[in-house]
C-alpha cells in the first residue's frame, strides 16, 4: 500500500494556476491592469516585504472578493474540468494514472486555492489537499479559511489526514524550496521530475 504525493503549480501544471484561472474569469485586459494596480504588493513580496500567503491573499480579494460564492464555485469548476486540464504536464498525468493502476492513494498537496482545484481532481478520483477559500454571507471574501498550505504546513495537512505508518512506501512529487519538507516524508522523491535523495 503506497502514498504518492504531488505538489500542482509547476509540478503537475506547467504554469500557475492562480493566474491562468484569474485571466480565464476576468479576462486578459482586466487582468493586466489588476497587475498594475498590484504593484506594490508584487514588489513587495519580490522584496521580502509582504509574505507569500498574504500577497496572494491580497491579489484573490482584489480580483474576487464580494463575488456571490455559488456562482463563482460554478465558475471555478467549469474551469477545473475544462480549462484546467490543458495546463497539465502530460508527465504528471501518466505517473499520476500509473500510481492509480498500481492501487496507490493519490494525493494533491497544493498552496492554491481548493476551489479552482478540486473539479480536476474529482475527475482524475485523487484526493486533494489545499488553501480552502473563505466564504462568508454567500460571498467570496478572498482571505483564506485554513492556513496557507505551503512548506511545514503541507506536512501537518498530511499528518492531519493519512496515517503514514499504514503506507509500506511514500512517494513525493514537487518543484519548489517549499515543497522539501514535503519531499522529506518519501521513500522515493522527485524533484522537478528527477529523482533525488
Amino acid at each position: 500500500m503506497a502514498l504518492a504525493l504531488f505538489d500542482f503549480d509547476h509540478t503537475i501544471s506547467f504554469k500557475d494556476s492562480f493566474g491562468d484561472f484569474t485571466r480565464y474569469v476576468v479576462g486578459p485586459s482586466r487582468f493586466r491592469l489588476g497587475i498594475v494596480c498590484l504593484a506594490p504588493v508584487v514588489v513587495g513580496f519580490l522584496f521580502g516585504i509582504i509574505r507569500a500567503w498574504r500577497a496572494k491573499e491580497l491579489m484573490i480579494i482584489y480580483f474576487f472578493g464580494g463575488r456571490n460564492a455559488a456562482e463563482f464555485e460554478q465558475l471555478a469548476d467549469t474551469y477545473s474540468r475544462q480549462r484546467l486540464p490543458q495546463i497539465v504536464r502530460p508527465i504528471a498525468l501518466e505517473r499520476i494514472l500509473a500510481h492509480r493502476k498500481a492501487g496507490d492513494t493519490v494525493v494533491v498537496i497544493t498552496a492554491s486555492n481548493d476551489i479552482w482545484i478540486k473539479g480536476w481532481c474529482e475527475d482524475q478520483g485523487i484526493d486533494l489537499i489545499a488553501t480552502k477559500t473563505e466564504i462568508r454571507d454567500g460571498c467570496i471574501t478572498g482571505r483564506f479559511s485554513t492556513k496557507y498550505c505551503s512548506g511545514k504546513e503541507k506536512v501537518r495537512r498530511i499528518r492531519e489526514c493519512y496515517d503514514l505508518s499504514k503506507f509500506d512506501r511514500i512517494y513525493a512529487y514537487g518543484d519548489n524550496p517549499a515543497d522539501k519538507p514535503m519531499l522529506k516524508l518519501a521513500h522515493e522523491r522527485y524533484y522537478r521530475w528527477r529523482k533525488v535523495n
